[in-house]
């Protein structure tokens, strides 16, 4: 049991050390620019897919619409042959 209540006892100075060192470090004027960096990167990464996504919506969409007028025209052809 002692052996048990030793290794927490480290473990939790470990942990408390490393806790505190964080939020030394986390307070830091260089650490916050940083992260609001990386997250500065994330929206803009965000927002490039977004749009990729969208202009390729379009692209789709175009195409979808020229095949519908291609339809169209090839249903007028077609009954236009059958008159003749």
């Amino acid at each position: 049991m002692n052996e048990l209540k030793y290794k927490l006892t480290l473990t939790w100075k470990f942990m408390s050390t490393a806790l505190q060192a964080y939020r030394h470090i986390a307070a830091s004027d260089e650490f916050k620019e940083r992260e609001r960096m990386r997250s500065k990167a994330r929206h803009d990464e965000a927002q490039a897919l977004r749009n990729a996504r969208m202009q390729e919506r379009e692209k789709w969409q175009g195409v979808a619409e020229e095949n519908e007028q291609l339809r169209l025209q090839l249903a007028e052809l077609q009954a236009h042959l059958i008159k003749k």
